[in-house]
């Protein structure tokens, strides 16, 4: 399946729709996804790695698909003096996988990796004005992350009318590996109260 991401409608700089704001963290990814005028992003979900199976990287890619995504941001944790270390490292593998699976079900669609330095910091500070209490920040701090991300891309955009981030480069089904998932594999899937309560309703 292949969709016009070049812009968006009257030579739009930048695409528009829904778009994907993603966290990255060694245990955990967290998912924010963003309303199709680009104004307000909102968490989705947390999502467990998965490493070896890579289930974490095909729910992603059916949010993306299931939402009609235009774009997808990626957290890039450069250090605070701007040089890259493992966290970074970590993010642009993750976003190389994310591209492997869009090539593989034939999905074309913009990755960009975006600056993320403080988010989890502001994340937990967020919580912590909300009045949550730090033991339970783990269970959400992922997505209000990505929510960080996604929220500081999008509001880049329209102040600075052009695309934001580095793009990745994107690869053909031919060059993506196969992540297609074992016939017993069940990814394991973290939710927020509030996402439970919005499949719910």
């Amino acid at each position: 399946m292949e969709r016009d991401t070049a812009g968006g409608p009257a030579g739009e700089p930048f695409p528009v729709g829904p778009k994907l704001g993603v966290d990255v963290g060694l245990v955990r990814v967290g998912l924010a996804g963003c309303d199709r005028d680009g104004m307000l992003a909102t968490p989705i979900r947390t999502l467990k790695r998965d490493p070896r199976k890579n289930s974490d990287v095909r729910i992603l890619v059916r949010e993306a698909l299931e939402r009609g995504a235009v774009q997808i941001f990626v957290g890039l944790p450069r250090k605070l003096d701007g040089q890259e270390g493992a966290s970074a490292e970590m993010a642009r593998s993750y976003a190389d996988r994310i591209l492997d699976e869009l090539a593989r079900v034939s999905l074309e669609l913009p990755v960009h990796l975006v600056d993320e330095r403080l988010s989890t910091v502001s994340a937990h500070r967020s919580l912590h004005l909300a009045g949550l209490d730090s033991r339970k920040h783990r269970m959400v701090v992922d997505q209000v992350a990505a929510v960080e991300i996604l929220q500081h891309a999008i509001d880049m955009q329209r102040s600075r009318i052009r695309d934001v981030g580095d793009p990745v480069p994107g690869r053909t089904a031919e060059q993506a590996p196969n992540l297609s998932p074992s016939p017993n594999e069940e990814p394991v899937i973290e939710q927020s109260q509030s996402s439970r309560r919005n499949q719910e309703s």
